[in-house]
């Protein structure tokens, strides 16, 4: 075993106990709720953007657009753009014709100006529409292309039968060995009172979308290595690795 090998397998090790630690494993989930209640994920920004994301699940997206190596990066949900600029600047690295279709039902006329104006601009096409409409998903097909490595991240609408559409919209252009990451899964284990001012919840988000969506798409499966090393994430039960095309 080399060295390289040896370290790996250490790593491997590392996330398996770590996934094993049910008392890590709580005291994580108590310090996302927490933090929750101060929006912590607004308080980062990815070269100039704000990106409304936990640090460790960009880290954990890095190490997915690297060894995915993807042509196309579709993501629902602009906000900011700050998102959209960071997996650009991550395939400006791998370089050729890779680009990053944000599609968002209002995409602000003063953050699509920041966006169109940043750097990274280049690698990102912009779709305002409803990400559930047919007509839309048919425009990001078409963008999409065909017999090209696809990445898709949901993080737009987060009840239940918004993500569950969006999954069965977007998940076939996804391949084997490419993921579909679901943000915001952990809306199922908030407390109510965090989210009583938004139509979805305990019961009705994206985690109860992903489950019914796995129990009739064996393509997919929860990669739960990924929330185990994280341990803080909006995602837990949201990165699904595909299987076979």
């Amino acid at each position: 075993m080399t060295p390289v090998e040896k370290f790996a397998q250490e790593v491997r090790e590392n996330i398996r106990q770590l996934g094993e630690d049910a008392d890590v494993q709580a005291l994580s989930r108590i310090w996302v709720r927490e933090i929750a209640r101060h929006r912590y994920a607004y308080n980062f920004s990815w070269m100039g953007r704000p990106i409304i994301q936990f640090p460790q699940d960009m880290i954990a997206m890095q190490e997915i657009i690297w060894q995915v190596r993807p042509d196309v990066i579709i993501e629902t949900g602009v906000a900011h753009g700050g998102s959209l600029i960071y997996y650009a600047s991550l395939l400006e690295l791998l370089g050729g014709d890779r680009k990053v279709i944000g599609i968002d039902i209002d995409i602000r006329a003063h953050n699509r100006a920041e966006i169109e104006r940043h750097p990274m601009s280049r690698r990102i096409q912009l779709v305002q529409g409803s990400s559930i409409d047919d007509t839309t998903a048919a425009q990001v097909h078409t963008l999409a292309g065909g017999g090209r490595t696809v990445l898709v991240v949901l993080d737009s609408h987060h009840t239940h039968a918004h993500v569950l559409r969006e999954l069965q919209l977007y998940a076939p252009l996804v391949r084997a060995g490419s993921y579909v990451v679901v943000f915001d899964t952990l809306i199922e284990d908030l407390p109510a009172d965090l989210i009583h001012d938004r139509p979805w919840g305990p019961g009705n988000n994206p985690r109860t979308a992903v489950r019914e969506f796995l129990g009739v798409n064996p393509r997919f499966e929860v990669d739960s290595s990924i929330e185990h090393k994280l341990l803080i994430t909006v995602a837990p039960g949201g990165y699904l690795r595909c299987l076979r095309d």
